[in-house]
């Protein structure tokens, strides 16, 4: 008879614990967050979209390594170099990168690309809406990545090239 009191109260005094827990989370405000009317918060480490710095003059940061393709264990990032020169100067370096295609159908947000970076030209956004029922959209190319040019700064000169008459 002892044994089964003892075992009655131990019982009831787990499940008094256990809805003791349940009332206070039922009278704490909740924290539900209005996602289509309010912009959701991140965390400043959230891996979301890339984006591709510019420095302060507004020249793209990309050199056009290649060292982020290397790094990148999904090889999402494809990458086409130019040169630059004294009519054409996009970059702050000897190259930069003409053509720059991140795949998001295969991208695994791991952040290798952005460690890798010399230059910390790219890095990670917070954007985050970009489902899709068309697999083509999911290929961002360098114009849809690019940071918005920097206030005060000029849009890089790319001079007409020679014969072409200005047309």
């Amino acid at each position: 008879m002892p044994n089964t009191l003892v075992s009655i109260l131990e019982t009831a005094s787990t499940i008094a614990k256990g809805m003791s827990v349940t009332l206070k989370e039922m009278m704490s405000p909740t924290v539900t967050e209005n996602y289509p009317d309010e912009p959701p918060k991140f965390e400043e480490r959230y891996r979301g979209t890339h984006v591709l710095q510019r420095d302060q003059n507004g020249l793209e940061k990309c050199v056009a390594c290649f060292l982020c393709a290397a790094a990148c264990p999904s090889n999402c990032i494809y990458i086409e170099a130019a040169e630059n020169t004294a009519t054409v100067r996009i970059s702050g370096g000897e190259r930069y990168a003409k053509v720059y295609n991140i795949d998001y159908n295969r991208c695994i947000f791991c952040g290798y690309c952005v460690e890798a970076c010399p230059t910390d030209a790219i890095t990670h956004g917070h954007g985050f809406d970009q489902a899709s029922y068309n697999t083509s959209t999911l290929i961002y190319r360098k114009e849809d990545m690019l940071a918005p040019m920097p206030p005060g700064a000029k849009a890089p000169v790319v001079a007409p090239a020679a014969g072409d008459g200005g047309h």
